[in-house]
């Protein structure tokens, strides 16, 4: 069988996320408590969250938001990786900034620990994508209009950021104008 330069090139992509998604979740966490949640998406789901990326921006004005929708529709799949919202009660610990976990938790802040968890766990996943010379960027953006569809975490999850993976001949996340010359040719 021959496998031209687009299908190899997706499948490699789809084959990474699906790794980037196994890194984040066996990537360290503080005190061993998992509060790390990781998917993939592609398809129509993906283009979903592109279309709630784009209504963000344009209903707040926010165009990061319109351009990101733009490179996400371009991509081969996204890797979502979000944090829930559950303090691991470490006593003394203040690192939330507030006296102790039970004022973190009643105050809706987030723990320290998970959100240094939810970095590590990035990190992990595009190294990953990194390794395997997988164009990527991690986006606020994306992560907001992913927590804004619903229903890809479970519901204490209220961090969480994107990382979509492409495999054109030029990086799709960088001197990103809007290039719909991809769009057209079916890439």
């Amino acid at each position: 069988m021959i496998y031209k330069r687009e299908v190899a090139s997706r499948d490699a992509a789809l084959e990474v996320g699906k790794k980037m998604v196994a890194a984040a979740i066996t990537a360290p966490k503080g005190c061993g408590h998992d509060n790390v949640e990781a998917v993939m998406l592609d398809g129509e789901e993906m283009m979903e969250l592109a279309k709630v990326c784009r209504e963000i921006g344009e209903e707040t004005g926010v165009d990061f938001f319109v351009r990101d929708a733009h490179t996400i529709e371009l991509s081969h799949c996204i890797v979502l990786i979000g944090a829930n919202n559950n303090p691991i009660l470490l006593d003394g610990c203040g690192l939330c900034g507030l006296e102790n976990c039970s004022n973190t938790k009643a105050a809706g802040a987030n723990c320290a620990f998970n959100i240094v968890d939810l970095g590590i766990a990035i990190g992990s996943a595009v190294g990953v994508a990194a390794d395997n010379r997988i164009d990527n960027r991690v986006l606020f953006s994306g992560g907001v209009a992913a927590l804004k569809m619903g229903g890809i975490f479970s519901d204490n999850v209220n961090v969480c950021f994107a990382i979509p993976l492409s495999t054109y001949s030029k990086n799709i996340f960088y001197d990103r104008e809007a290039d719909d010359s991809l769009l057209n040719k079916g890439l």
